[in-house]
């Protein structure tokens, strides 16, 4: 394992130390007081109009460190590093509910999508605010060359700085930052840079950080230390240097920490296209050398604490391209290979395992609904070809127990030597409102040319309520608005770069229209606006707007 840290001396060390913990100690107060508008009328939204939010979802009690059945075919291999730190987690709250902003893939803990935007009237089109262009990075690797924009998954964070740090990095000479608004969007890129460009405007509100290696996945914001920003490399362009898993800390604006070329990984393919998460005092990254890392977050940057490998059936070869979701002390992660594993958090032991039967790359959603606590999660037709079923399930989130699963035809395209998977690269969008008993998504079918739909799925049966066609395939995940009749839209955008605004309980398309390039990435809503980055090399910022009764 090789592991490089910024060269500091004793004596600063030290100076460095006391300050960060300084600031972690204040950014946490900040935190636990504040809360963005948009956020709380998200939630406030969905606590009125949807069944998701039951007493047991918010108890305080550690879930069971039990091996179910299922799970006896996983041969682990746990590491531990630091003998003194105990593992157990010290608080199952969700940081990301009290944090001003969209700080990781999907929104929490549970990747349910919570920023629910908020519109009044009926949406009828797209019009674009502003956009911004990245560089482009042209240097080969063995996967071709990747250009500039955002890839898969790619989704832009959006953070509303409190006045007291705003102030301090405008202050920060080595981050030359100006910041107009408080307001900053933060995205990395697969041209290797990690950039942040102010909300209203769109024009870059610091310097861009360099991190050699294209990115395709999406970083994480610190939610109980917002100056540390966690990204992870998706590809080698930069072999001098090797490729792995960052920290940045925002405030003296460079790299303090990394983790390239994992010696102790069992596959050397290196890509951290999940995004990482945290619970409780600890980060916990998935990455496609097949590894759990379980971080511990120190006033210095990180220390790892442990770490997860496994077998099943003597098989090595499973990597993690979704990322981790998280209910209490157990985490659910989805690998190459088609498991869905439970793991216990606290010990990073096996609890359960569900065996979907294919590729999986669709980040599992938490969803606590009236009778339970659940997960959604989905394949695609990529190692078994010939197959031809994608697979999403409903599975109980304590014993992985069965509750339905949906079964549909897609398949494998291959088009100019390149395989296009169909199924589920898309992460589910839980209904809100009159659609709280729905759950979307977006599926590949690649069955009528490179074509693809989105689908509404009745969550107590598994039935599809209805499907509404796409253009073409869409890996975009898909976002939700509620107008103030309680009304649920569905906006998405797919490959070709065409949106689509669907009224959610019908599925009756509202709007489609091309707008940009391929959006591989997934959106983020904040109020009536949509951030969303592509294949184009732009970052865009988008308005809806509504006919009004």
């Amino acid at each position: 394992m090789h592991v490089f840290y910024c060269s500091i001396s004793v004596t600063m060390k030290h100076v460095v130390g006391i300050i960060a913990l300084l600031q972690a100690l204040t950014i946490w107060v900040i935190a636990v007081g504040c809360t963005s508008p948009h956020r709380q009328a998200g939630h406030d939204e969905a606590a009125h109009t949807d069944s998701i939010a039951s007493e047991e979802a918010t108890t305080e009690v550690p879930l069971p460190d039990t091996t179910y059945g299922s799970a006896a075919r996983i041969q682990p291999a746990i590491s531990v590093f630091d003998t003194i730190t105990s593992g157990t987690i010290d608080s199952y709250a969700d940081p990301y509910d009290a944090v001003p902003g969209i700080f990781t893939f999907r929104g929490n803990q549970e990747r349910s999508a919570p920023y629910v935007g908020k519109l009044d009237g009926t949406p009828d089109s797209l019009v674009t605010v502003w956009k911004f262009y990245t560089s482009m990075d042209l240097r080969a690797t063995n996967h071709g060359t990747w250009g500039g924009g955002t890839g898969w998954t790619g989704q832009p964070l959006y953070v509303e700085w409190p006045d007291t740090m705003a102030e301090s990095f405008r202050n920060d000479t080595l981050a030359c930052a100006t910041l107009p608004s408080n307001r900053e969007v933060i995205f990395a890129s697969l041209d290797g840079n990690v950039y942040f460009l102010d909300f209203e405007t769109g024009r870059p509100s610091r310097d861009t950080i360099s991190v050699s290696n294209p990115i395709k996945g999406t970083p994480m914001l610190d939610p109980l230390h917002w100056s540390r920003l966690y990204v992870g490399h998706g590809l080698l362009s930069d072999r001098a240097h090797g490729w792995g898993q960052l920290t940045i800390d925002l405030q003296r604006h460079r790299i303090i920490h990394r983790l390239l070329d994992d010696s102790r990984a069992w596959r050397s393919w290196h890509a951290n296209d999940a995004s990482p998460l945290r619970v409780g005092q600890f980060v916990f990254n998935v990455s496609e050398n097949g590894t759990i890392y379980k971080w511990l977050v120190t006033p210095e940057g990180r220390r790892l604490h442990s770490s997860m490998q496994y077998r099943i059936d003597d098989s090595v070869g499973s990597g993690f391209e979704a990322s981790m979701s998280a209910w209490r002390n157990y985490g659910y992660v989805n690998d190459n290979h088609g498991n869905l594993v439970c793991v216990n958090l606290d010990n990073l032991r096996p609890v359960w395992r569900y065996d979907l039967g294919d590729d999986c790359d669709c980040t599992p959603v938490v969803c606590h609904e009236e009778d339970g606590t659940f997960v959604y999660a989905g394949c695609e037709v990529d190692r078994h070809p010939s197959d031809s079923l994608c697979r999403f399930v409903k599975l109980d989130a304590l014993r992985g127990d069965t509750i339905w699963t949906l079964q549909t035809v897609s398949a494998r395209c291959n088009k100019e030597g390149k395989h296009f998977d169909g199924g589920y690269y898309a992460s589910s969008l839980p209904g809100r409102g009159n659609c709280a008993d729905l759950i979307f998504n977006n599926r590949v079918r690649n069955l009528e040319g490179q074509n693809g739909e989105l689908v509404a799925i009745d969550r107590r049966t598994g039935q599809e309520r209805y499907v509404a066609p796409l253009r073409h395939y869409a890996w975009s995940s898909p976002v939700g608005f509620l107008n103030e009749r309680d009304e649920f839209f569905v906006l998405t955008f797919d490959t070709v770069g065409r949106c689509y605004i669907f009224d959610g309980s019908s599925g009756r398309i509202l709007y489609s229209r091309i707008v940009g390039g391929n959006f591989e990435s997934s959106p983020i809503v904040i109020g009536d606006e949509v951030v969303v980055g592509s294949r184009d090399g732009f970052m865009y910022k988008f308005r809806v707007t509504t006919n009004h009764y």
